[in-house]
């Protein structure tokens, strides 16, 4: 049986630094790996969510040069939870911006989740600028996915966990719950936004992984990351990512010819496998990779497996 691929030792960034782009917003961003390999951006997922340390991990540091940011208004970057200027193309701009101060003609680009999303955005944006693509559990901000995660569905596989995340809106308000969120999360009423902003949160933490895991799901609960994580997942989700709906999809076909994978868990709570599925068909030059045993999070183990074997072929790594 063929062990399972695993992070990369710890790594310690050897550039960090900030960038204004506009609109008030500071992104801070941090460079790892070999000065001058194999250029890579990491795209983090929420939106809101944040870069961690374990995310250096997932590419081979003697063959990478990975930049790492935090998005608009959340970990590092400033102003912290801010909405205003703060859409996918937004972020798509800022993320030629830090290819600009890279100084490179293309990059890798590495998605997960809303990085999934983002990362197609901006490929199908900027095709010329890609190199290749590695793509993990797939979004594509469509009604049929928010209303799967947000309205009904995964709230009948985790009815307990549901529970909890309709708890602070009143029944009459929970035909929308998106909606009913945005209006207490951009209040002024702080308790009840720290409130909805944790319940939020923690129903997305705790459903992300096929058996529970305290080590991935604890974190959603701290009040910091909690608030720019709801508030900014929910503008994003109610304003359906500023895409059309099936955009995504729709224009897959312009990026034939970037070596491409999408790596999906089978019972992925999240991103339903369906979205996959039909950017996998609509895409099929792309390798696509259907983890069986698996939820959503990149470190389960069969997703963070075929994770680290694409970063690894991408560089020439095809032994590994």
């Amino acid at each position: 049986m063929t062990e399972l691929r695993t992070l990369y030792p710890a790594i310690e960034p050897y550039e960090t630094g900030t960038i204004d782009v506009g609109d008030g917003h500071i992104v801070y961003y941090e460079r790892s790996g070999t000065p001058g390999a194999k250029p890579a951006v990491f795209l983090h997922g929420g939106p809101g969510g944040g870069i961690s340390p374990n995310h250096r991990r997932l590419f081979h540091p003697d063959h990478y040069d990975v930049l790492l940011f935090d998005q608009r208004g959340c970990g590092r970057s400033t102003p912290h939870a801010g909405l205003n200027a703060n859409t996918t193309w937004h972020l798509v701009a800022d993320i030629e911006r830090l290819r600009a101060l890279v100084g490179v003609e293309q990059w890798l680009v590495f998605g997960g989740s809303w990085g999934s999303a983002l990362a197609l955005a901006y490929a199908e944006a900027h095709p010329a600028h890609v190199s290749e693509l590695v793509l993990r559990g797939i979004f594509t901000v469509r009604e049929t996915e928010l209303d799967w995660y947000y309205q009904f569905g995964a709230s009948e596989v985790h009815p307990e966990k549901w529970e909890a995340f309709i708890a602070p809106i009143p029944l009459e308000e929970r035909s929308d719950l998106r909606a009913a969120y945005r209006k207490r999360l951009t209040g002024t009423d702080e308790a009840m936004r720290l409130e909805c902003a944790r319940a939020w949160s923690l129903w997305e933490g705790r459903t992300l992984t096929l058996l529970p895991d305290p080590d991935t799901s604890s974190g959603f609960g701290d009040p910091h990351f909690a608030l720019a994580f709801a508030r900014i997942e929910n503008h994003y989700f109610v304003h359906g990512g500023w895409l059309e709906e099936d955009q995504l999809i729709r224009d897959a076909h312009k990026l034939r010819g970037i070596p491409s994978t999408i790596v999906q868990g089978r019972y992925d709570m999240a991103c339903p496998t369906r979205t996959a599925w039909e950017l996998h068909r609509a895409w099929p030059e792309a390798d696509f990779h259907l983890v069986e045993g698996a939820g959503h999070a990149w470190s389960e183990p069969g997703i963070l497996d075929q994770l680290v074997r694409a970063t690894d072929r991408y560089a020439g790594l095809t032994g590994q």
